[in-house]
Formats: structure tokens, C-alpha cells, sequence
């Protein structure tokens, strides 16, 4: 399994998330449909842990089993 953010920022924007704004680090997701917004750190080449990339898709409304 591929925890970077990469990987995480593909399946938010499969699922209609886009990029809003960043503040340093942080990079702001939003989705028009659901009014859902969701911050996901951006941290260089960093992969996330396992907890918070779940922690996150779970955020989005994205079910594991679609990863």
C-alpha cells in the first residue's frame, strides 16, 4: 500500500475533491458537492502514517475498500 501524499491527493481529486488554497505546509482540498473540505499536510517527500492517510480518506467520505 502507498501512503504518500501523492497517492491520496489522486483519489481525493477521483472523487471531485480540488485544490482551494495552501497555507505553508498545508494544502486545502475542497469539494463542491458535499460543502466537505479536508486538509491534508504536505510535508516534502514525506509519506503519511498509515492512522492518518485512513484518518483522512475517512474525512473524505471514501471508503478503504475503493483504495
Amino acid at each position: 500500500m502507498n501512503y504518500s501524499v501523492r497517492n491520496l491527493i489522486r483519489l481525493l481529486e477521483q472523487k471531485g475533491f480540488y485544490f482551494k488554497r495552501a497555507n505553508g505546509s498545508h494544502h486545502l482540498y475542497y469539494n463542491a458537492e458535499s460543502t466537505n473540505t479536508l486538509i491534508v499536510p504536505v510535508h516534502g517527500n514525506k509519506d503519511l502514517s498509515k492512522g492518518l492517510f485512513f484518518a483522512l480518506l475517512k474525512q473524505a467520505g471514501i471508503d478503504k475498500t475503493e483504495v
